[in-house]
């Protein structure tokens, strides 16, 4: 690895908080580590600091007002897919307290020259199957089709008969090694029924959603140091489920069914029936989760706190880096005030990052 990664890492360590070693110390400890073995090894102060900071860099996340809040898992002793998949299955456990969710990274093996750590398949740790019918209609999340026919050439046969929120099985592989598969328990997933504060009818569709988008296939670089399965987790925004994952035509394509259910005029779009059935989608899933008890954010408050967030960001005389088209929420966005304004650039090299899956 480049030993200027893991200095100007460690100027940004030294920058933002006080640790006891002196800094030359350290430098002259990674710089002879690197040496001897080609990498380094970072402390837990460093790994916490540096997952904390690639939160704070993620330029689509409108959450990052709580980087600061990131509870680190350390299982950089672990790179066997069967415990891999058993530290995912607590991570899961530690981070939904209930419906309490609660921002959490598990962080695994990192990459070392001629050995490369464990690699999580899954977009997220937590994902529905899509069964695809001999018509090629897909029975349950369409985006996952692909992945759920890989994993079922793999031996994984799923419930009997398919069903459209079956939980998809975790594939993971020890580095470059052949991937395995590995059930999530039930009990250590939390799911949410859907149903609407008005329409009787809703609770028929049968609709639901898991509490925890735990994101498992973005490598986690810190200070030149690639740690491959770093899977983490925030808490939903009320329209990621509602407004895009049930929306979408793409996925599960509920806008049609619940304006038919409404008695709407889908004649046209003129008559802005996607729009009406959209804000009654939204309004179910905020509905069922504040009922369940379960912790979801709505578009119009996570706003407010990401200005916060940004002006956080300003007084500490630090950019911030912002996708304009992921923080702005996809229903209502000019009623929001992350709409009404420009931001700083994402920036592709900012370090610590979370890098784009493999």
């Amino acid at each position: 690895m480049d030993a200027d990664d893991a200095r100007e890492f460690l100027e940004l360590f030294y920058t933002e908080t006080r640790p006891d070693t002196p800094f030359e110390q350290r430098l002259r400890e990674a710089y002879d580590e690197i040496t001897a073995t080609g990498t380094y090894t970072h402390t837990l102060d460093e790994l916490r600091f540096g997952a904390r900071v690639a939160w704070r860099n993620s330029a689509r996340c409108i959450g990052r007002l709580y980087w600061q809040g990131l509870r680190i898992r350390d299982r950089r002793g672990v790179s066997v897919p069967a415990e891999v998949a058993a530290e995912c299955t607590e991570h899961l456990r530690a981070a939904t307290r209930d419906g309490k969710l609660r921002s959490t990274i598990t962080v695994f093996a990192p990459d070392r020259p001629g050995r490369p750590g464990p690699r999580i398949h899954n977009e997220q740790l937590i994902r529905y199957a899509g069964h695809r019918n001999a018509d090629g209609a897909v029975h349950g999340d369409p985006r996952y089709a692909e992945f759920t026919e890989r994993v079922a050439s793999m031996g994984w046969r799923g419930p009997n008969p398919p069903g459209r929120f079956d939980l998809l099985p975790l594939m993971i592989s020890n580095g470059d090694a052949r991937p395995e598969l590995f059930e999530l328990p039930r009990d250590a997933v939390l799911e949410v029924p859907l149903r609407h504060p008005e329409y009787g009818w809703f609770s028929d569709l049968r609709l639901r959603w898991h509490a925890v988008p735990a994101i498992s296939n973005m490598p986690l670089l810190i200070g030149g140091v690639r740690y491959p399965a770093a899977p983490f987790n925030g808490w939903y925004l009320n329209t990621e489920i509602g407004a895009r994952n049930l929306a979408d035509a793409d996925r599960y394509d509920q806008l049609p069914v619940i304006a038919e259910r409404m008695g709407l005029d889908t004649s046209s779009r003129r008559t802005l029936w996607p729009d009406r059935a959209l804000v009654e989608l939204v309004r179910a899933v905020q509905y069922s989760f504040d009922a369940a008890g379960v912790r979801m954010a709505d578009h119009h408050t996570e706003s407010e706190r990401f200005l916060a967030h940004v002006a956080n960001e300003e007084r500490a005389g630090r950019p911030c880096p912002t996708d304009w088209s992921w923080v702005v929420p996809p229903m209502s966005g000019g009623l929001t005030g992350v709409f009404h304004r420009y931001y700083d650039d994402p920036d592709p090299h900012a370090r610590p990052a979370f890098l784009p899956p493999t």
